[in-house]
């Protein structure tokens, strides 16, 4: 099959897509998504908000991308898809469950990136049905990162719907770190990062989109882990997340890391309901 390549000039403002997405969420329908990548090239990487990402995720201010970083970039592409007329579910509601990151080789922030954003398959799940997208980072035409991102669209289930790769458990023993989440935190990430959906913002924008309270962005959470596990992902290396429960905020929580063979396996869970895992990570470098 033939996908049909579109390039925009430039990378779109994300704010404008999510109201739009908002507006038009009533009368989605079908089954199918279009054949269809997004396609923007040049893409130039503004040193002063790496470094302002950088430094809130835990990682070392340098010219070296951080692993989710692309994801960052791209995010803005991945929105305008979703927020085209023809796509069949609503992006508001969306609910963002794992995703798979493989760098080829370290990246260098001096580098020009093309940006592709492609959506996959739409599958029956327990709970609604999931939306695969595809999205990679080139330099000069070399394949330098992809990733692989689930998300849930909520509804109506099939329970003998396949189910996906359970995460692995988080680590028994005692914390390796624990966080004060600020109250602030949604807001200072999307800052950095561009992600500006209300969910993560301030209490009221959350309630009126479903949630008791704001939410961390579930990126910032896998950067953060990733980061706290050291400089294996900056190099060739996959990564896979699982977004298993959000975390309000402000709230605290515990960093906890492990070995599973040559995997790392870390996350994060409650500090005061320790069976509650936030989120699951693993690291193969």
């Amino acid at each position: 099959m033939t996908v049909a390549v579109e390039t925009l000039p430039s990378l779109p403002a994300t704010a404008p897509l999510l109201t739009r997405a908002v507006l038009t969420a009533r009368g989605r329908r079908g089954s199918e998504v279009p054949d269809r990548t997004l396609r923007v090239e040049d893409v130039r990487i503004d040193r002063h908000r790496l470094a302002a990402y950088q430094r809130l995720t835990g990682y070392a201010v340098s010219d070296t991308v951080p692993q989710p970083y692309p994801w960052v970039l791209a995010f803005p592409v991945q929105t305008a898809l979703m927020a085209r007329p023809d796509f069949p579910l609503a992006l508001p509601g969306l609910v963002h469950l794992e995703n798979r990151l493989t760098t080829h080789r370290a990246m260098d922030a001096a580098e020009p990136l093309t940006l592709d954003v492609t959506a996959g398959a739409i599958t029956p799940h327990r709970r609604g049905r999931t939306l695969d997208v595809r999205l990679e980072a080139r330099v000069s035409g070399e394949l330098v990162w992809e990733c692989d991102s689930v998300y849930l669209a909520r509804g109506s289930g099939t329970e003998d719907a396949a189910r996906g790769e359970s995460p692995p458990a988080l680590p028994d023993g005692p914390p390796a770190g624990v966080w004060r989440l600020a109250d602030d935190l949604g807001r200072r990430y999307a800052a950095a990062s561009g992600d500006v959906n209300p969910i993560h913002l301030h209490p009221l924008t959350a309630r009126a989109m479903g949630f008791p309270r704001h939410i961390a962005h579930g990126m910032w959470t896998y950067a953060r882990v990733l980061a706290a596990l050291g400089r294996g992902s900056l190099g060739p290396s996959t990564s896979r997340v699982w977004f298993t429960k959000p975390v309000f905020l402000p709230s605290t929580v515990e960093l906890v890391r492990g070995r599973d063979g040559d995997t790392l396996v870390a996350g994060l869970r409650s500090r005061t309901e320790p069976h509650t895992a936030h989120v699951v990570v693993s690291l193969s470098a």
